[in-house]
This record gives structure tokens, sequence and C-alpha cells, in this order.
């Protein structure tokens, strides 16, 4: 695994100086396939799986845990099934024969997976939101198809009310 001063290195000749793949593969001793692989990330990724590992003991259990999850969102925070209870299930309705260190990685992964993400808007001076769009109205009893045009501006400037004014 190349350390990051490599990384560096290879990116600084690549970029800054504008040499070759060639050049650098011939000046630092690493083959092409690897500076490219250099010049894709700023420092080195660490070990990648290039599929997930198959979950052999609990791959027939995989729908029965998704459907406690899953009933799991609409109850009670008290009611929620814990991973210890979900293999207790597992082993006690189902015949599971496998490990607890399996299900609970598998019931984590699944939580995370179904847990609501939210992202805040922020929105700078001077930007606005435009949409475009068509509705049935009625103008003089009759119905008709009109075009809209909506504009927001969501930006305001905080209310200068509560500043008290200079005195000179």
């Amino acid at each position: 695994m190349k350390v990051m001063r490599e990384y560096d290195l290879v990116r600084s000749l690549f970029y800054l100086e504008a040499w070759s793949l060639h050049e650098i593969s011939r000046h630092t001793g690493i083959h092409r396939k690897m500076i490219r692989k250099m010049l894709l990330y700023s420092s080195p990724p660490g070990y990648r799986l290039k599929k997930p590992r198959p979950k052999t003991k609990l791959g027939q259990y995989l729908s029965i845990i998704d459907q406690i999850l899953e009933n799991d969102c609409k109850a009670p925070a008290k009611q929620r099934h814990t991973a210890w209870r979900i293999f207790c299930r597992l082993r006690d309705e189902y015949g599971f024969d496998g490990g607890y260190t399996i299900v609970k990685d598998c019931v984590r992964e699944k939580r995370l997976s179904l847990r609501e993400v939210f992202l805040p808007l922020e929105q700078r001076p001077g930007t606005s939101q435009i949409d475009f769009g068509t509705a049935q109205v009625i103008i003089a009893g009759k119905e008709q198809k009109a075009h809209l045009f909506c504009m927001v501006l969501p930006y305001s400037v905080p209310s200068l009310s509560g500043l008290t004014p200079q005195k000179r």
C-alpha cells in the first residue's frame, strides 16, 4: 500500500508539473496502472470489497428480519425489538442456528438504511426558486386550463427594527 507522501508526489508531478504517466513511472518506480489509481483519490482509499460478502447462515432469514424491523417502525419506541430479541425470535420460532453477532451486525446495517435523513436547506442572498405548472380554473363560469408561474425568494434580510439608533 502506498503512503500519503507518495500520493502527494505523484499528484504534484502530474497536476502541477504536467508530467506524463510514463515520466512519473520512470522517476518513482511506480507502475502506470497504480499511478492512475493514485490520481483518482486524494488520499489512499484503503481496502475495498468489490462486492459484499454473502450472508450464508443468515441469508434465508433476511426477509424475516426486514419484516420485523418494518413493523417496529410503526410500534412505540419501548416496544421495538432489540437485536437480541430478534436473535431469540429467529432461534426459537424459525430454527436459526447461527450466532448472535451476525444477527446484531445485520440489524445494525438495516436500521441505518431505514433511518430518515434530513439535509438543511440553506439559501444564499439573491437566489430564488421558480416553478411552472398548469391548473384547471373557472373563469366567468367556464372551466379553462391556466398556466402558472411561481417564484419564491427564500432568503430574507434580518429585521432592523431591533437595532437602536447610534448616538452622535
